[in-house]
């Protein structure tokens, strides 16, 4: 992370050091260890480019990036793949936006998601809904209805395991996707978070990724969730409940029980997110169970304001950005 010093040497006034250039890679320059910068989770996403941030002397920060025309112009604009991807770093964090020279990167607009912890990849980023952490390393303590939901469900004959989703059963992968397709047709969920099978056997081939099943009494999967390792962090990333079995909240099982478990013998931080928006019974929910917290970070960046405004024809009042896509919408 920059000093003062250093930070205050990138925004003097008329020097930009830094400068970005948009890499067609495919995200490649920007892949590490972490789950959501590993090669199977870009692939997956479609990432199509790596901006790439360098100051001169020798430090860089690579972001993975989605490419995306902005349809009825011969502009295009950018945006993170899905989860907390934030950037590779090589020396280079906390950036002043106002310090990078942006016109090599030919955007109109920059859409970014950072990391929920540790250093982020630009100063004054967006802080969004409040998400959650049980810390393995604090004092957990959950709620007395949920201890005993989860106590009757082993005694009903529950019964929750986790493992390397590479190490997963055939028909434990095949009901987790069963299960989430579930879910996210009773939540009325957006088209975007009904991924392809492609997409599922990407994220089935990472180290980085387990599969928590919970199985009722008779067998059949109950409730399933998957975790993966990114950036000093287990989350829980996608998972859902068989309608049959939601009277029993097997979830709790899966997620409190196994993925807790698992994330205490990993000595990690266990983030469960937050809410669909702010102060909502999902977010309550969550805040029930954690001992920690933190914000989802974004950063809104424009690399051409003059044709942003123009694009924008005044802006969007609901706050959306890009604003020219809210219009679009």
């Amino acid at each position: 992370m920059m000093n003062h010093t250093e930070a205050s040497r990138l925004t003097s006034p008329g020097l930009k050091p830094c400068r970005a250039a948009l890499v067609p890679d495919e995200g490649r320059s920007a892949v590490s260890e972490d789950y959501f910068r590993s090669a199977h989770h870009l692939r997956a996403e479609g990432v199509t480019h790596t901006l790439l941030i360098e100051d001169g002397e020798g430090r860089a920060l690579r972001v993975p990036l989605i490419v995306r025309p902005i349809e009825g112009t011969p502009y295009r604009d950018a945006i993170s793949p899905y989860g907390y991807p934030g950037g590779r770093l090589e020396g280079l964090s906390e950036v002043p936006k106002d310090a990078v020279d942006w016109e090599g990167t030919g955007l109109v607009s920059l859409f970014v998601r950072d990391r929920v912890a540790g250093p982020r990849c630009f100063v004054g980023g967006t802080e969004r809904n409040e998400v959650f952490f049980i810390d393995p390393r604090l004092p957990i303590e959950f709620q007395a209805e949920a201890r005993r939901q989860m106590r009757r469900n082993t005694r009903l004959g529950f019964v929750s395991t986790c493992c390397p989703v590479r190490a997963a059963t055939h028909e434990e992968r095949e009901g987790f996707k069963d299960v989430y397709r579930q879910t996210m047709v009773r939540d009325r969920a957006q088209s975007r978070y009904f991924f392809s099978d492609a997409y599922f056997e990407e994220m089935f081939s990472s180290p980085e990724a387990w599969l928590a099943t919970t199985r009722a009494p008779d067998g059949h999967i109950a409730s399933s969730g998957v975790g993966v390792r990114s950036d000093g962090v287990l989350h829980y990333y996608l998972g859902g409940t068989a309608d049959a079995d939601l009277a029993r909240s097997p979830a709790k099982n899966t997620v409190f029980g196994a993925l807790v478990e698992l994330a205490t013998q990993l000595g990690l931080p266990f983030h469960l997110g937050g809410g669909v928006r702010p102060g909502d019974g999902l977010e309550q929910f969550k805040r029930s169970f954690s001992n920690a917290s933190s914000h989802l970070c974004t950063h809104e960046l424009i690399c051409e304001p003059a044709v942003y405004a123009r694009l924008s024809g005044g802006g969007s009042g609901s706050g959306y950005f890009p604003a020219y896509r809210a219009q679009r919408s």
